[in-house]
């Protein structure tokens, strides 16, 4: 990622520097586009990779119509890029580059670039549709290469369709509800006000004028609250005159929220059952919905079975390690790991992978699947007679 980070920066650079220069679109593809997909492991000359001006078949398209770039993964075709000058403005985008989407089954992504700017768009509302708007739009004259860790996601060795969606309909939800937060603590609207007086257990009848009345008070609480935010998170030893917030109403906040999300075993308390158990079990049931699973929660561990068979297991999930870790039960050799390894996962000696966020499953769907059929597979389970 190091590596991935120093060229990301290099190009930034590059672009700031050259763009301007870059009048026409053929300019902008050879000096701003092309150098962008090699970093990203599409190599420009490799046409097995790269392929510029393609062409479909689709009905209604026109000869002269064509998508500017198709890059491919595996001999098929995966995102289509629409390319146009440094100073083009992005907002009305080819439509092309929509019907093209729209009739190309196979590829997931489509993104329309000046170089300067890339718009990313798939098909979260209306499958194999592509959407009105981007899900990650990215700007080399205003970001940071730090700041754009994410376009590892889209490089060829890590290309993964369904990784993309959720990766994309993550992305997009947390810009609608950052952009919801920031709406409610500048405003500071009525809703909000009633909703923090409610949180606080206020012994006040919430009407109309009351929460009128304290509305400033709410909003100078909200500019307290992210001051203190900022200044522990930049760990500063300022002092500031804002009334701290009492860490025993925190930490008493915090022990509901943990005790809401997770289940505790009536038999034996030890044995909780967190979110993040919860979550992976029920992204398995999405991806593997015809099939007959259980899950089964212990103090060590978390799996989940065929058929809730106890001896078949697709995997054990620790989430209770300072890294949460998985452990599949087919054996772990040299195609799977380099398999996770190229999906952006940690492996460990013992064949253990770093998992830190359950929805992290959807790089491993393939070995998923093996777990499955290994566990379906009667043979696996049979006792060996003796001799």
């Amino acid at each position: 990622m190091d590596n991935f980070i120093a060229s990301l920066k290099n190009h930034i650079d590059h672009v700031k520097r050259v763009g301007e220069h870059c009048a026409t679109e053929e300019t902008t593809k050879q000096a701003l586009i092309l150098p962008l997909l090699d970093i990203l492991g599409f190599n420009p000359y490799d046409p097995t990779k790269v392929l510029a001006e393609f062409a479909a078949d689709f009905p209604g398209v026109k000869a002269t119509e064509r998508v500017d770039y198709a890059l491919y993964c595996n001999g098929q075709p995966v995102m289509f890029i629409e390319a146009k000058s440094y100073s083009a403005n992005l907002t009305n985008h080819a439509p092309q580059l929509s019907r093209y989407f729209n009739s190309s089954l196979g590829v997931t992504i489509g993104a329309i670039t000046n170089g300067r700017e890339w718009r990313f768009f798939t098909d979260l509302i209306n499958t194999n549709v592509m959407d009105e708007k981007p899900f990650l739009i990215v700007d080399f004259t205003k970001n940071k290469a730090e700041e754009l860790v994410q376009l590892a996601e889209f490089k060829h060795d890590n290309f993964h369709a369904e990784k993309l969606r959720f990766f994309a309909e993550e992305n997009q939800y947390i810009q609608q509800f950052k952009t919801v937060i920031k709406k409610s603590i500048n405003e500071v609207d009525i809703d909000f006000v009633r909703y923090v007086a409610q949180q606080a257990n206020i012994p006040r009848q919430l009407n109309t004028k009351f929460l009128e009345s304290i509305q400033p008070f709410v909003k100078q609480a909200v500019e307290q609250a992210i001051s203190d935010t900022v200044v522990k998170g930049l760990s500063s030893p300022t002092i500031i005159t804002a009334q701290p917030v009492e860490p025993k109403i925190v930490e008493e906040e915090l022990t509901k929220i943990v005790e809401s999300d997770s289940i505790v075993n009536p038999d034996n308390e030890k044995i909780i059952t967190t979110k993040e158990e919860q979550d992976l079990f029920r992204i398995i049931g999405e991806l593997l919905p015809e099939v007959h699973l259980e899950s089964k929660d212990t103090e060590s561990y978390y799996s989940v079975l065929y058929q809730g068979k106890n001896n078949r297991w697709l995997f054990r999930y620790d989430v209770n390690r300072k890294r949460p870790t998985i452990q599949f039960i087919v054996p772990m050799d040299d195609i799977r790991r380099n398999e996770l390894v190229r999906a952006g996962l940690e492996v460990q000696s013992n064949g253990q992978v770093f998992l830190e966020k359950p929805e992290y499953i959807y790089r491993a769907v393939g070995i998923l699947k093996d777990c499955l059929e290994y566990c379906m597979n009667d043979d696996n389970f049979k006792r060996s007679s003796a001799n």
